[in-house]
């Protein structure tokens, strides 16, 4: 039993994924959080995604806000068609280790295969060592080389990319996110 709730975020979401991400980014040196600047976004969030045809979801926990995770076709020009990306993807550090992140992943990939997507992937902060275990052990994969965004942070992102099965049936050698 869990001690957390996954639901549809709303657009009144916004200022706790902002304090989520502020709060993991005050983890790592460099990292600078600048709402109106980098994360405008956040002001409709969920409106922001549906836009996107894709759908956000948040970690409750009581009254807080404890996680956050995104889906939505990839844009990239090198994805196949139906690709599905991740975003917005935090858990506060109070509640890391507790299922949070393993449950909102598997929201994720049964919303992409339904959607009958051959891959999943997603981009991270090339500082956030904790987040890559996690992927990997999910089953994404690393991709060469990383991208620079030209933000405040001076951020620089790995590639990460899951395949799904053809038609996106669900995979079942697809590892099942544990989180430790």
């Amino acid at each position: 039993m869990t001690d957390f709730l996954i639901r549809p975020a709303t657009d009144a979401d916004g200022d706790a994924i902002a304090a989520l991400i502020e709060a993991a980014f005050s983890e790592y040196n460099g990292c600078i959080f600048d709402r109106a600047a980098e994360f405008p976004e956040l002001d409709a969030v969920a409106t922001h995604f549906a836009g996107r045809g894709g759908l956000i979801w948040v970690a409750q926990s009581g009254p807080d806000v404890i996680g956050s995770l995104a889906v939505a076709p990839s844009a990239n020009e090198d994805a196949p068609a139906g690709a599905m990306e991740l975003f917005k993807v935090y858990v506060a550090r109070t509640a890391r280790r507790r299922g949070v992140a393993r449950v909102l992943f598997e929201h994720a990939f049964a919303h992409a295969e339904a959607a009958g997507a051959p891959e999943i992937r997603l981009w991270t902060d090339t500082r956030f060592t904790d987040a890559h275990r996690f992927y990997e052990r999910c089953g994404f994969q690393r991709q060469p080389g990383a991208r620079e965004l030209h933000d405040l942070s001076d951020t620089w992102e790995y590639p990460y990319r899951l395949a799904l099965t053809a038609a996106g049936a669900p995979n079942p050698s697809r590892p099942v996110p544990i989180e430790s």
